[in-house]
């Protein structure tokens, strides 16, 4: 299953999700994790020092082999220069999946070795000196959104995704990528003032949103944010020795995690498990092909001087009997 963490800058997302991806890697799930913020910090987070981090390859570097490698043998496809982050797939795509071994994961991801285990990490890099004043940054996160729509995920594997900041997300279709979105807040009203922009675009597109109150220091934090968005609060977090030693760089076994935390991202588990149960496969490549035609009218049919609604295979629904006829491997 596919899960965001959003909030607002400063929210604690990023602390979240690798908490809640520690404790897959503990319940021995197999997690790829992907930090799509422009601020890349969840490698760090995750436990790798600054040169580690660094080496972390970017997937929109890697654009054109990713594009090259999902086209497959699509005829709807002319070439990969034509694909955009939106571009769907049918018939002839490559599909990806969280287990298998594939030239997208060669070149994007790397293996981080955790407490309990090794995840997959991909980062979409950050803006370099070169972008300044010429690109936007969804440019950046288009890598992630082009393999989310390829990627044929099961009930018992999970790929999570640290969103940018804010409601950045909601300039392309990502956002209707996930089963369950965390949405992470602090007990102010501009800690909720995000989840207010979620909740209003999650409404239209049917999108499983749960709160996650943090940096909740009482009684009356709980009710602040029990008040302010009602039973869309899943959980709270309070302080965390735990934590703050790992964000000084000396973390402890995953295992001293205080319990009642450990407990807190097991109801997250349970709630993204309860989601995936929801899942509509044909509205979920519905709204793929939505977003591919609204991108395509309003600037990709001119940049790519074709009409990319042709791209559309309005046979083709994303699921698991489609990643079992999906293109094979080049000899």
């Amino acid at each position: 299953m596919k899960i965001a963490f959003v909030g607002k800058g400063g929210s604690g997302k990023t602390t979240l999700s690798s908490l809640f991806i520690r404790h897959l890697a503990a319940n021995e799930a197999p997690v790829v994790a992907v930090d799509a913020d422009i601020n890349q910090h969840l490698g760090a987070a995750l436990g790798l020092d600054e040169a580690q981090t660094a080496e972390l390859p970017a997937m929109g570097a890697h654009l054109p082999l990713i594009k090259e490698y999902l086209r497959g043998s699509n005829p709807r496809i002319a070439s990969a220069e034509t694909m955009i982050k939106t571009t769907p797939p049918g018939e002839g795509s490559r599909l990806l999946r969280v287990h298998e071994d594939n030239p997208v994961y060669d070149a994007c991801a790397r293996t981080v070795t955790l407490d309990d285990g090794d995840i997959r990490l991909m980062a979409t890099g950050p803006f370099a000196e070169s972008d300044l004043g010429v690109a936007c940054y969804h440019s950046k996160v288009g890598a992630v959104e082009l393999c989310l729509n390829h990627l044929v995920d099961g009930p018992d594997e999970y790929v999570v995704v640290d969103m940018t900041a804010g409601s950045d997300s909601f300039a392309s279709g990502m956002f209707t990528r996930f089963d369950m979105t965390f949405l992470v807040a602090e007990p102010t009203r501009k800690g909720v003032s995000v989840y207010r922009q979620y909740k209003e675009y999650a409404h239209d597109f049917g999108i499983s949103l749960k709160v996650v109150g943090n940096k909740v220091q009482g009684p009356d934090d709980v009710d602040f944010l029990r008040a302010e968005v009602g039973d869309d609060l899943l959980i709270t977090v309070g302080h965390s020795d735990w934590v703050r030693a790992m964000e000084k760089g000396r973390p402890g076994p995953f295992e001293l995690l205080e319990a009642d935390n450990r407990m807190s991202l097991q109801a997250l588990q349970n709630a993204a498990d309860d989601s995936y149960e929801e899942r509509d496969w044909e509205r979920y490549t519905r709204q793929m092909v939505h977003f591919h035609l609204k991108n395509a009218e309003s600037w990709g049919n001119a940049k790519t001087g074709v009409d990319l609604a042709a791209q559309v295979d309005p046979a083709f629904v994303l699921g698991e009997l489609a990643a079992e006829v999906s293109a094979p491997l080049p000899a």
